[in-house]
C-alpha cells in the first residue's frame, strides 16, 4: 500500500477530494499581451497558411514560386508584430 499524506475517506461525497484537486492545479495565472497576440498569430497562421509558400492550382499558375525558411520566419515575425499592435491598441 502507498503512503498518503491526507486519508483517504470512503463512501463521502468526494467534495473534499475536488477541494484538494483545485487547490492543486491553482488558478491560471494572468497571461501577458505577448502571449496573447502570441496565441493570434498561431491561431492566423494555422488557419490561413500565411508565411507558407502558395500551393499551386490546376491551370496556368506561372512561375512556382518557392520562399526560403528566411522568408517563411520573416512572415511570420511580421505577423506577429502586427497582432502585437493590435494586442496593444487601446480600446
Amino acid at each position: 500500500m502507498y503512503h498518503t499524506e491526507e486519508p483517504i475517506t470512503h463512501g463521502g461525497t468526494g467534495t473534499a477530494r475536488k477541494q484538494d484537486a483545485g487547490r492543486r492545479r491553482g488558478a491560471r495565472p494572468a497571461r501577458t499581451k505577448d502571449e496573447v497576440a502570441l496565441e493570434l498569430m498561431r491561431f492566423i497562421a494555422g488557419a490561413t497558411g500565411y508565411g507558407k509558400t502558395p500551393q499551386s492550382s490546376t491551370g496556368f499558375s506561372g512561375k512556382p514560386q518557392t520562399r526560403t525558411p528566411e522568408e517563411h520566419a520573416e512572415a511570420l515575425l511580421d505577423l506577429f508584430e502586427r497582432c502585437r499592435r493590435v494586442v496593444n491598441k487601446e480600446s
